[in-house]
């Protein structure tokens, strides 16, 4: 969750850091600070967000080619300048950054106390950074050694960076559970928990596995495991460019990426439909196919959003190829001591491949002999390289925290994978087949349309940006779509939202409505349409507000609601794509509104590398 830079070079650290540190911000922005190493090595940090930083830095002079920075989710300790990053040994000897939790720091700590050791902090961190120092004092060893030997008494996740005042001219870079990346130039090295600070300096990458230890000296790296094995680096040449972590003229990532979706779903299916539209071709499935086509049971697990677009699929795959799918949340999977048997696919769904909670899942699944595939967005992330096969959704950098494109992206693939199964299951004739292709690569002019229809959303947002509560109702594939819609409310806004099936309605939410709560339904015309008809003749029999996603030209619901806003016609599977963009405007301009910061929304940070 926490943002980790470091730089060795011939250029000034700083400068880069901050840089870094900004396009990290929203892995978390509760606090920041950043170590250069001149002389001596100098320490700011402070409570706030990486402007905050800067501001407390102002003119000072701060020169130095190697030094670190941290931009903080807070886990252990709220968020204050003490518990900011980086922290220091108590004897000054080390200095570190960390991402991720140290779950036995407890039992360290009381070890370390009875010692003599002292704490300035609440910080899981700072125990960590005194346990490799007590290592260093008792042991007399090199730093690298101190490191992976404090590493080795460590239960938990963490992506870290050190510094030993004593060797100045390294960085001592490790992982386990959280992301860690080592940019190679010419002559220098950077370290991030993800390539977006690098890619303006070096597109060619090394990512760090688990309990790997990266020693970083000015133009020398040497990769070797915590058990000191030595490792060959594996340079990977990123295909990612500068202006897609960029705002581009629009005023937050978030809406510039709800924009973005016409292009992220069609990058998503580009080269994966065949020029004839007769096929499908998804090469990350090739091997595994045949095991896919015949499974008997799949299942799908996702945190959040993602978790959104596994419903999606369950929908999508039951009906095409008619295999039972269950949704799991992936931090409730292996807490309940699941039922899975050596012939199951699990799909693993994730934007950012790093979701700690999704990456446990995975690892119980594999150790019960299941077949593991994922769904991600980052190359070179952990799931990618923790699955058997899987499928990139390709929608480019998301850095909004809400997610938008991502979800999109995901459908995409669920979408393109159940229209496969059913082909190959001969359960779609090749007719039916062609239908379902055509739909979806008219989805990203569709959406382009709907985008069409933004300051008509926020005028709607205008009259509701004060309430209080909000209720979302979908059927169908229109249900996990009301989900992501209250999802995204509550993310960005701090509205509280609740999606329900609209037949569940009459079972419990219908108590809250009255003239102050804002109803929003899915009603585009589906199989299920005559249905939620009378579910919003139930909203307004009892005085609700009903704002109704419909389809192009619908003039019943129009009669009925309060406020439309209107899709272009397509089939069930599309529209469900189309239905989520909508849901995006309101809840962003709504949060404007409140004078939220929609990219950053307090408490919450993207990819999620804790449990």
């Amino acid at each position: 969750m926490c943002g980790i830079v470091g730089y060795i070079g011939y250029r000034k650290a700083y400068p880069i850091i901050i840089n870094g540190l900004k396009r990290l911000e929203y892995r978390g922005y509760d606090s920041a600070g950043v170590c250069v190493v001149d002389s001596e090595p100098v320490i700011y940090k402070r409570k706030g967000k990486v402007a905050d930083l800067e501001e407390f830095v102002g003119s000072k002079e701060i020169n130095g080619n190697i030094g670190i920075g941290h931009t903080r989710w807070a886990t252990h300790g709220e968020p204050n300048d003490s518990n900011a990053h980086p922290h220091v040994s108590m004897n000054g000897k080390f200095i570190i950054i960390h991402n991720g939790i140290i779950e036995n720091y407890g039992s360290l700590k009381s070890k370390l106390e009875r010692r003599g050791y002292t704490f300035n902090s609440q910080t899981d961190t700072e125990v960590l950074v005194n346990l490799i120092e007590y290592i260093y004092f008792k042991g007399n060893v090199s730093a690298e050694i101190a490191v992976r030997l404090a590493l080795f008494k460590v239960v938990g996740a963490y992506g870290i960076v050190v510094i030993c005042r004593d060797e100045p001219n390294t960085l001592i870079a490790a992982r386990k559970g959280s992301p860690l990346v080592i940019g190679v130039g010419e002559n220098e090295y950077f370290v991030a928990s993800d390539a977006t600070p690098i890619i303006e300096y070096t597109n060619s990458v090394i990512f760090l596995n688990d309990n790997d230890v990266a020693i970083i000296r000015k133009g020398e790296l040497s990769l070797k495991t915590i058990s000191n094995e030595a490792l060959e680096p594996n340079i990977q040449v990123l295909d990612l460019d500068i202006e897609e972590i960029e705002k581009n003229g629009f005023d937050h990532f978030m809406l510039k990426e709800i924009f973005e979706q016409p292009r992220s779903i069609t990058d998503t299916f580009r080269g994966r439909i065949s020029t004839d539209k007769m096929d499908v071709h998804l090469g990350g499935l090739y091997h595994i196919l045949p095991r896919l086509v015949n499974a008997k049971r799949i299942i799908l697990i996702g945190c959040g959003t993602s978790w959104h677009a596994a419903l999606v699929g369950e929908y999508l795959i039951e009906e095409f190829a008619r295999i039972p799918v269950e949704v799991e949340y992936a931090s409730e999977f292996r807490y309940r001591n699941p039922i899975i048997y050596k012939d199951d696919i699990v799909i693993a769904i994730s934007q950012s491949g790093e979701t700690a909670d999704t990456l446990a899942a995975i690892k119980l699944a594999k150790e019960s002999g299941a077949l593991v595939l994922g769904i991600c967005n980052v190359v070179g992330s952990s799931i990618p390289r923790e699955t058997h096969a899987g499928v990139y959704t390709h929608a480019g950098p998301e850095i909004g925290v809400a997610s938008t494109k991502a979800f999109t992206a995901q459908v995409t693939v669920l979408t393109m994978m159940a229209m496969l199964l059913g082909k190959q299951k001969g359960i779609i004739n090749q007719n039916r087949f062609e239908e379902l292709v055509a739909e979806l690569l008219l989805v990203p002019q569709k959406i382009e349309k709907i985008l069409e229809t933004n300051p008509h959303v926020q005028k709607i947002a205008e009259v509701y940006k004060d309430s209080s509560n909000f209720l979302y109702l979908g059927r169908g594939y229109f249900f996990p779509v009301a989900l992501e819609g209250a999802l995204k409310l509550k993310e960005i806004s701090y509205i509280h939202a609740e999606g329900y099936p609209a037949a569940e309605m009459k079972h419990g939410p219908i108590a809250l409505i009255d003239d102050k709560m804002p109803v929003v339904v899915i009603a585009a015309k589906d199989s299920s349409y005559e249905k939620v008809v009378s579910n919003i003749q139930e909203v307004k029999a009892r005085k609700g507000v009903v704002i109704a996603i419909v389809t192009e030209g619908d003039t019943v619901i129009r009669d009925m609601a309060d406020h439309v806003i209107e899709i272009p016609k397509a089939g069930e599977i599309a529209e469900s794509l189309l239905a989520v963009v909508p849901l995006q405007l309101l809840a962003y301009h709504i949060a404007l509104m409140r004078g939220c910061d929609v990219d950053q929304p307090r408490n919450l940070a993207k990819s999620v590398t804790v449990e």
